[in-house]
């Protein structure tokens, strides 16, 4: 842990693009790194896979974070996306485990719950609440990026509650 607090690798997960965002602190996060790994669609899923697992790898290395958060898998319609987005998933496990990082899972309701106060919250709703709770200029993009800021800042806030409820 940072003297300013905790060190959060929210994710994203996605094959084509995978977002992230590091936060530090959980009563007032401050946003340290955001971004996406990105593959080509032109290259084959194995070396995709890879190209993920090495760039988490080298993000897990640099800022030795002390959770990463993943949001649950949510199923949807197109079962070609879900599956990729598993395979993305598992690339996010295995990086996680093998340095070490304990992982922590959120529904996605329970994201948009912390983050913007409704479980229903839509994409712009989240965009803005990140941007504001973060003090950013501007809303994060790509929206993967904002995404993972979103799973990160639903830690922080969550764990900031479960301390104040220890403490009593």
């Amino acid at each position: 842990m940072s003297e300013r607090g905790e060190i959060i690798l929210g994710v994203d997960p996605g094959t084509a693009l995978l977002g992230y965002g590091l936060v530090v602190g959980n009563d007032e996060p401050l946003a340290l790194e955001y971004g996406v790994l990105s593959t080509p669609s032109s290259e084959r899923m194995p070396a995709r896979l890879l190209k993920l697992y090495e760039g988490l790898s080298a993000l897990l290395r640099r800022h030795a974070p002390d959770v990463v958060v993943i949001e649950e898998l949510f199923f949807s319609r197109n079962v070609t996306t879900a599956l990729s987005v598993g395979q993305a998933r598992g690339v996010v496990l295995l990086a996680a485990a093998q340095a070490g990082v304990p992982v922590v899972e959120y529904k996605p309701a329970e994201v948009k719950q912390a983050v913007a106060g409704y479980g229903k919250a839509d994409k712009a709703q989240m965009q803005e609440m990140v941007r504001l709770l973060l003090n950013l200029d501007e809303v994060p993009k790509p929206d993967d990026a904002a995404d993972a800021l979103a799973v990160a800042l639903c830690h922080a806030q969550t764990s900031r509650f479960h301390r104040a409820v220890e403490q009593r």
